[in-house]
């Protein structure tokens, strides 16, 4: 058994399909989500992740037939992110099969949502989300993606305070590295890795199985979620979704 998990993380816009990011910005289209599902279920990925980039910033709530199709040809631990603002939709959301749910834009518009769905589900249902940019003085802080605006708050107290409120991982993403391959940011996890008890998902940036090494080995992250390397192959970044196979994570992470 690996030491770390592996995640793909596949962005979802809306009923539109697969996209990946630069940045946050500039959505590209990579193709059909069950296509994907149904290849990584193939190449017995540890688990998937799926966040649909535009419900919150919407206003409008997970696309549950849509997801329902997604989680019916899914055969791996799968998570959910965007959208979600109640735990009625939790529930609708895990019913479908949808093991985990992220909480990222509500943690600003209801702050009792993590609390609660971790009283009515368990801790290991709810993964806390963190976006984090740096601001103009260059300090990394945590990102409202819905509203596209840099707060005040440090990503590291943010983290405890998720865990405080009950959610049983944090993943942790980089606005400023999403999609470049220029590598996880290696510090800020360490320093979450540190001050929180609970698995911490590192994502944004991965250019390689070096980066998930690192991460894993380096900065104490549970788990690295990447996107572009797993949806890109080669110079021109022709759309081929790929995993790495069982021997070549065993060998960066036992």
């Amino acid at each position: 058994m690996l030491k770390a998990r592996v995640i793909p993380c596949l962005l979802l816009k809306g009923g539109g399909g697969l996209v990946k990011t630069k940045k946050f910005s500039s959505p590209n289209y990579i193709g059909d989500p069950i296509n994907a599902v149904k290849i990584y279920n193939e190449k017995e990925v540890d688990e998937l992740m799926f966040l649909d980039i535009t419900a919150s910033k919407e206003r409008r709530g997970p696309n549950f037939e849509y997801l329902k199709d997604i989680a019916s040809e899914c055969f791996i631990p799968l998570c959910y992110g965007g959208g979600i603002t109640s735990v009625d939709e939790i529930r609708k959301l895990l019913r479908i099969g949808i093991e985990k749910v992220s909480i990222n834009s509500a943690n600003f518009t209801t702050p009792n949502l993590i609390a609660d769905a971790a009283k009515l589900f368990g801790s290991s249902t709810v993964v806390g989300s963190i976006d984090v940019k740096q601001n103009f003085f260059r300090k990394l802080r945590v990102f409202n993606s819905s509203k596209r605006d840099t707060t005040k708050l440090d990503p590291v107290d943010f983290a405890k305070s998720l865990e405080n409120q009950g959610a049983g991982e944090i993943l942790i993403n980089s606005v400023d590295r999403d999609g470049m391959l220029s590598g996880y940011d290696f510090e800020l996890i360490k320093k979450i890795t540190d001050a929180v008890n609970v698995p911490v998902i590192a994502c944004g940036g991965a250019s390689g199985l070096d980066d998930i090494q690192r991460v894993v080995k380096y900065a104490g992250a549970s788990a690295a979620a990447a996107g572009s390397i797993f949806v890109y192959q080669g110079g021109n970044k022709g759309v081929l979704i790929n995993y790495p196979n069982y021997q070549q994570l065993e060998k960066i992470l036992n």
